[in-house]
């Protein structure tokens, strides 16, 4: 507690620090909530950086600091009035940083969004919100993409993820190849297709935008009527094909069943939450999307179940280094369930333009 306490002193926050507690179960930052004693002063937020994951800290602050004030001033000349809840917010030190680094780790404080949840269920219309927020959250951000750098490169990068599985399948450490032999040729017939984006990007017909690439309905602040406040987590925003957004979404919220589930039989891809988040994202990414990209969104759903299918299967013949694993084979499980996901999506595909065709009307 004396070494938070110490932490926090080194941000210009507002108030006497009552009490820092553990705030959320984040998978890769410590948080805590810190409370003020004075009823007219906000709380904060003190957050571990993980700079095992984020080696690049002055970047990803740059990333953050970049974007929420650029949300920040459009807001204030709209007129909205409870900036400090719809935007973050992050407190400088005296140096005028947003993060402190203590010898070992580094830290940043923003102001705690009160009287606020998150959601974790998804249904269709969470997702319908889902889908406009992070819309309207990228056609805000529309211009600045210039400004900032890839906190993780080629994160969503196919190309990238089919030499790394061609790689490790030809090197074979762990001698696990032959036993999915079969399976890596049912994915590479796909493979050419799948790498539409980024040959459409070197050709030019399709530019990085800033994306948050991580759109789950989690990382989203709502009031306690329901409305959306605002997108958080945003460690991972940056230039990336528009399609990380719109794709990564789907392949979490459209499946129905877990990810790492073996019952595959049971997979199918929920069109009714493609057409709601659908519905939403286009009321607020139409107006800065190309005409091309509208229409790769059916393209989008299926390539993000595809490449977790090739990301998963080049970590089991990796010999399970990325992912934790609860037995031998969870890793080719997770491949297996991902492959039949993006089979149900590419069997939806047709019913996924017309959708879209007709929200274009």
């Amino acid at each position: 507690m004396n070494n938070l306490n110490n932490i926090t002193s080194k941000f210009l926050i507002e108030g006497t620090v009552s009490d820092i507690k553990p705030l959320g179960n984040g998978l890769i930052n410590d948080t805590y909530r810190v409370i003020t004693a004075e009823n007219d002063r906000p709380d904060y937020v003190l957050q571990r950086i993980n700079h095992h994951i984020f080696t690049d800290v002055d970047m990803l602050q740059h990333n953050v600091e970049t974007v929420t004030n650029h949300i920040r001033e459009q807001l204030k000349a709209e007129g909205v009035d409870d900036l400090d809840r719809r935007v973050l917010r992050f407190v400088p030190t005296a140096d005028g940083k947003t993060y402190f680094f203590d010898g070992e780790s580094y830290w940043r404080v923003s102001v705690f969004i009160g009287d606020a949840v998150t959601m974790e269920t998804v249904t269709p219309d969470s997702s319908y919100d889902a889908g406009k927020a992070f819309g309207d959250f990228e056609a805000r951000l529309a211009d600045i993409a210039d400004q900032l750098g890839e906190t993780i490169p080629d994160f969503h990068n196919m190309c990238l993820r089919r030499n790394q599985l061609r790689k490790v399948y030809a090197e074979n450490p762990v001698g696990r190849a032959e036993s999915v032999k079969q399976f890596v040729e049912e994915i590479e017939a796909y493979m050419d297709e799948m790498c539409l984006g980024e040959r459409l990007l070197a050709e030019g017909k399709l530019q990085k935008r800033v994306c948050h690439c991580d759109t789950k309905v989690n990382n989203m602040m709502f009031d306690k009527q329901g409305k959306v406040l605002c997108v958080i987590d945003l460690d991972t925003v940056m230039p990336s094909l528009f399609v990380s957004d719109y794709g990564d979404f789907l392949r979490t919220a459209a499946n129905t069943i877990a990810e790492d589930s073996p019952e595959y039989g049971k997979i199918d891809f929920r069109m009714d939450i493609f057409e709601a988040f659908t519905r939403g994202y286009l009321e607020s990414a139409q107006r800065f999307l190309t005409p091309l990209e509208v229409s790769l969104l059916p393209y989008a759903a299926e390539l993000f179940p595809y490449m977790q299918c090739v990301r998963f299967l080049w970590d089991y013949l990796s010999g399970d280094h990325y992912w934790k694993c609860q037995y031998a084979e969870h890793n080719l499980t997770r491949a297996r369930n991902q492959w039949h996901l993006f089979l149900k999506a590419k069997a939806h595909e047709a019913e996924m333009k017309q959708f879209i065709e007709e929200l274009k009307k």
